[in-house]
């Protein structure tokens, strides 16, 4: 897997002067787009559109500094942009300075590093996880749009879920019905690119079945169906909530380029027991997966 994260890497590399479409990215890595724009973000701290645009500004931030005689246009459109306006616009928001004034005053650029996935064999743990074939179900309970936060508490959903209130609580947790049991915190309609401070839908729920037992029960709630397919159940223990965000991160830093598997659209599901005052936790995370398939290598390569 690794090594075909490092082919989509030289095909950034060898078309930053054209449009880079994500399907072929991912069709060098050999999986699907959703997975690849997650396994990019998670292993790389930041999302695949934004590495894109940084390399491309570094390098035609090399050639407004280091080739006078070529003009601002000719750079701009060697680099896919067709007007001089477009392509300023970009170059500051990665420089923090215009490509025209750079060039008068030699100013100091920045600079995004090429990345390249290597495998760091640490050993000092394995993941526990189990697979789960589900039929098709639904989320209800009360949904919010939120803010993605990447470590920390993240106090809107805190402030949602404290908005709540207990009856209400009671009534939502009895209509649980499916396994994960119980109250569960629910993500979906993620941005693809996973930045922090893009927004989410979250539930504060419990998983039930595809059709009301009770409709009245439902009543003023919110519902999300989910299609049946696998899941790739993991499990943790420890403070909380850095070890639920270290959970999600290893997930797609370790598990996925270790595994024959890729993350498929769909909710994930996390289901959290807090002890020691709230200061530590046991989590189950649900994420929705699918056989990813391997093709051969061509001979020789």
């Amino acid at each position: 897997m690794l090594e075909r994260l490092n082919e989509a890497m030289e095909y950034i590399e060898s078309h930053l002067g054209e449009r880079i479409e994500v399907a072929d990215l991912a069709r060098t890595a050999t999986t699907s787009e959703y997975h690849f724009r997650r396994m990019f973000s998670a292993l790389a701290g930041v999302p695949l559109a934004e590495y894109i645009r940084r390399r491309r500004m570094t390098v035609a931030g090399a050639e407004v500094l280091g080739h006078p005689d070529r003009t601002l246009l000719e750079v701009a459109v060697r680099y896919g942009y067709d007007t001089g306006e477009g392509f300023a616009r970009a170059f500051r928001a990665v420089h923090g300075i215009g490509p025209g004034e750079a060039r008068r005053t030699g100013a100091v650029l920045r600079s995004q590093q090429r990345l390249t996935f290597r495998l760091v064999v640490e050993g000092s743990s394995a993941m526990n996880y189990r697979l789960v074939e589900k039929g098709e179900f639904r989320v209800v309970g009360r949904r919010a749009r939120v803010p993605l936060i990447h470590e920390g508490p993240n106090p809107a959903i805190a402030e949602f879920i404290r908005s709540i209130g207990r009856e209400e609580l009671e009534r939502i947790a009895a209509l649980s019905g499916q396994e994960p049991a119980g109250l569960v915190g629910v993500s979906d309609q993620l941005d693809p690119s996973r930045a922090e401070g893009t927004e989410l839908d979250y539930y504060h729920g419990v998983v039930t079945g595809p059709v009301p037992s009770d409709e009245g029960a439902e009543e003023g709630l919110d519902s999300l169906p989910v299609p049946a397919g696998t899941w790739a159940v993991f499990t943790n223990d420890g403070e909380f909530p850095q070890a639920l965000q270290y959970l999600w991160r290893d997930v797609f830093t370790q598990w996925f380029p270790s595994n024959p598997y890729a993350s498929r659209p769909g909710p994930e599901i996390l289901s959290v027991r807090l002890y020691e005052e709230g200061r530590r936790a046991a989590a189950e995370l649900w994420i929705p997966v699918e056989r990813a398939e391997r093709p051969e290598r061509e001979p020789g390569r």
